[in-house]
């Protein structure tokens, strides 16, 4: 079907829009010709300066296709996979490793594969969606689930939570969950809800507090509930950094050397600390004035979020796991989440790292001072601490993680926000995006850390070190594959050219060789 282009004033615009049927595609130009959104928020325009409307075609019903466009248009997939995973093994064979350039070309195309998967809200297609919170809001995400869990989402892991909740849990398993290289690929939400119950049973929390089983079930199931289908900041996450902290108070004995009620702070903060997060940090908050960053005063609007919302199940007394503590008991471990949950913004993070360097050399337990400085450095490793854990668990998370980044700058190009520069999906790749973050992040806070328990250099900093090797091997090998390409681009061609020949008698005739 033929495009057609008409110019049009805008009053005509949404008339045309609104006119649309439900299986129409439509395009929208500026005067300058760049594609934009048709939404109530566009500028008026004049006769003289018309906005372009483009029908790119029209009563495109996919039904037409059938359930698989692929096979109406000709395609074989299952043919073209099997015979893509074959050229791949026989290059690994010929050539003994992946060379960078396979690297480069499938982060293209899963870069193009998100790109065409996230059209929800990608201007490109000149199309426009409401982006105002709803109960069910769609998620700008990948996977075009809704951003909050559905009732019937939740209900179903309830059940089978509650169902597995009396099983006993292998002591094979309880050891496993203490260590830094648990694997959280292989857990469902269920069973992930179930380990979580085992760590506060395991750290006597249980008895210590009197937590009554049904208020700690309901709890996890609250906090599973609000924590959003979003790739990186989820109930998975949530999960990981709980069994880092969880692994790490083990590793580092670190229940002989504090009181249990900042242990227990320390493993509900962990648990809570992302609740709510919609994947958009606080950069974003405060550049798009969202109702967070107003009602913050762009304080940390995400982290003063996420503590409301743990401190919204635990008003509820069904839900409270610490309803049966003293008054002055509680207001201890309020204050305490409140501090550590806050210290999970990474914009104060050189203010707290400086804060736990200067007290390192007469660092002392029983200073109140210093174990509130320890409790929001072991929050904020294990908020970070992917890194630290087996590649073939932590290189998911990376994937997980930059699609958030780049569906954000997505987000802020669309909405002509300043775009954050390490998320922006046209200048990042997967190793830059790490060598550097390793180097002035993660290792300066792990090495002050395993000053005070040098038993952490084996469990968190060596495979840090490995990270730091295996990703700064692939930026090289990028980057040579780059100057090998640019290289190739500027080699003169190598085509046949007319040279002339003498002949006898002084006449010449063009020659190919």
């Amino acid at each position: 079907m033929r495009n057609v282009c008409v110019c049009v004033c805008i009053t005509d615009l949404f008339r045309a829009a609104a006119e649309a049927g439900p299986y129409d595609i439509l395009k929208l130009y500026n005067t300058k010709g760049n594609i934009i959104n048709i939404s109530p928020q566009l500028a008026p325009n004049s006769p003289h300066s018309c906005y372009k409307l483009e029908v790119v075609a029209a009563d495109c019903n996919s039904e037409l296709l059938g359930s698989d466009p692929a096979v109406a248009l000709g395609f074989d997939l299952s043919s073209m996979e099997k015979r893509l995973q074959s050229l791949e093994k026989r290059i690994l064979t010929e050539a003994t490793e992946t060379p960078a350039i396979v690297y480069e070309m499938k982060r293209q195309v899963e870069s193009f594969r998100e790109k065409l998967e996230s059209v929800e809200h990608l201007s490109w297609l000149g199309l426009f969606k409401d982006l105002s919170e709803g109960t069910h809001k769609p998620s700008p995400f990948y996977h075009k689930r809704t951003l909050r869990k559905t009732r019937e989402e939740c209900e179903h892991v309830r059940e089978k939570f509650l169902q597995m909740s009396s099983l006993e849990v292998s002591e094979e398993v309880r050891q496993y969950l203490k260590t830094p290289t648990f694997d959280n690929w292989q857990w469902e939400d269920a069973e992930i809800m179930v380990l979580l119950q085992v760590m506060y049973t395991d750290l006597d929390f249980i008895s210590t507090f009197n937590i009554e089983l049904d208020v700690l079930q309901q709890f996890l199931y609250e906090v599973y509930r609000r924590y959003n289908n979003i790739p990186f900041h989820n109930f998975k996450h949530c999960f990981c950094v709980t069994q880092m902290m969880y692994g790490l108070i083990w590793l580092i004995d670190l229940r002989s050397k504090i009181d249990s009620i900042d242990l227990l702070i320390m493993l509900t903060s962990a648990v809570c600390h992302d609740l709510d997060h919609t994947g958009y940090n606080n950069a974003y908050q405060i550049n798009a004035r969202t109702e967070l960053a107003l009602r913050y005063n762009d304080i940390s609007p995400l982290e003063n979020h996420h503590c409301a919302v743990a401190f919204e199940i635990l008003e509820k007394s069904e839900s409270n796991i610490f309803r049966n503590l003293p008054t002055e008991q509680y207001k201890r471990i309020r204050e305490g989440i409140i501090k550590c949950i806050l210290a999970t913004d990474m914009t104060r993070h050189t203010e707290i790292l400086n804060k736990f360097k200067a007290i390192l050399p007469v660092f002392d337990f029983s200073n109140k001072d210093h174990r509130d400085v320890l409790m929001m450095i072991m929050i904020k490793v294990s908020d970070i601490s992917n890194e630290a854990r087996p590649m073939d668990v932590a290189e998911p998370w990376l994937d997980c993680l930059l699609q958030e980044f780049f569906n954000q700058s997505d987000m802020e190009k669309l909405e002509g926000l300043p775009v954050t520069p390490f998320m922006d999906r046209d200048k990042v790749t997967k190793p830059s995006s790490q060598t550097g973050f390793i180097r002035f992040v993660l290792f300066p806070l792990f090495i002050e850390l395993a000053n005070l328990f040098p038993c952490l250099e084996q469990h968190i900093i060596d495979p840090v070190r490995k990270a730091l090797d295996y990703y700064t091997e692939m930026e090289k090998a990028l980057e040579r594959e780059k100057q090998n390409r640019a290289q190739s681009d500027k080699k003169p061609s190598t085509s046949k050219e007319p040279i002339a020949h003498q002949e006898p008698g002084g006449t010449t005739k063009p020659v190919n060789l």
